[in-house]
């Protein structure tokens, strides 16, 4: 009988997994896509959650190119503040969920890296 054991993940792993998603905050998708790339073979725990941080990062940027495209009929500039003040909440919840040790699931976000 096959017997899957799960381990948490180490402190490490934890703070990359945390960073993936705090840097969300001021570099976009770029410090996902980084983390991702690097780090994506060394630990199952920080390949998902910085692939989770990565595509909410790129769900958020397709919301503000929609944003400024609505714009012209001018509720993209009402909803510019909204997603930026709900990209920050999600970001920091998904660290502390990250530092924690344990997953995060942004909602709304559409899963384009796996």
């Amino acid at each position: 009988m096959d017997d899957i054991t799960q381990t948490a993940p180490s402190k490490d792993d934890c703070n990359f997994a945390m960073l993936a998603h705090l840097l969300g905050i001021f570099t976009g998708f770029l410090g996902a896509l980084v983390i991702w790339l690097i780090k994506k073979d060394s630990s199952a725990y920080i390949a998902k959650e910085s692939a989770e941080a990565l595509n909410f990062q790129l769900t958020v940027m397709i919301g503000y190119v929609l944003c400024w495209i609505l714009a012209v009929i001018l509720i993209g500039f009402l909803a510019i503040p909204i997603l930026y003040v709900a990209n920050i909440i999600f970001c920091l919840l998904a660290a502390i969920a990250a530092s924690k040790g344990t997953g995060y699931r942004y909602p709304f976000t559409l899963r384009l890296i796996s």
